[in-house]
């Protein structure tokens, strides 16, 4: 698998040097799941961001105690990613993850790596934290303009 080419592809690392897109690969851990199969739980801490490298994950919310089934909120495919929360706070998982195709392979970025590569780095931490801030905040700007 070519995470290089996966990992230019995704917006978190627009901005990055080839050489930082080469360190950032240097952290990320392969998983394989098989569809039906949780990635991340919703309420557990979590300190990994996972980039799909192949095939599709749904992105699942469960309601309040009245309606406590999970629904899909949104499904994410090759170069998307999610649990970025984890990367700039201890709190538990917002959404569940679950793969949806027969073989669904993200990289998983771990917290404290990624934290010492910004340590090491701090124009590739600017960058990402910079680009996920943009993203947070659109994606809460879209959450409060759709009514919710």
């Amino acid at each position: 698998m070519d995470v290089l080419a996966v990992l230019r592809k995704v917006e978190l690392f627009d901005g990055l040097t080839a050489d930082e897109l080469k360190q950032v690969a240097a952290i990320c851990i392969e998983h394989e799941y098989s569809a039906g199969q949780t990635i991340s739980s919703q309420g557990d801490l979590g300190g990994e961001l996972y980039v799909i490298c192949d095939g599709l994950v749904e992105v699942q919310l469960v309601g309040p105690s009245q309606n406590p089934s999970p629904r899909a909120v949104v499904n994410l495919g090759r170069g998307q990613l999610f649990g970025e929360m984890a990367l700039v706070d201890f709190g538990p998982r917002s959404a569940t993850g679950k793969a949806v195709s027969a073989r669904t392979i993200v990289q998983a970025i771990d917290r404290e790596a990624f934290t010492r590569l910004c340590d090491s780095n701090y124009h590739l931490g600017y960058t990402v934290m910079r680009n996920m801030a943009a993203d947070l905040s659109f994606k809460l700007r879209h959450w409060h303009l759709a009514g919710r």
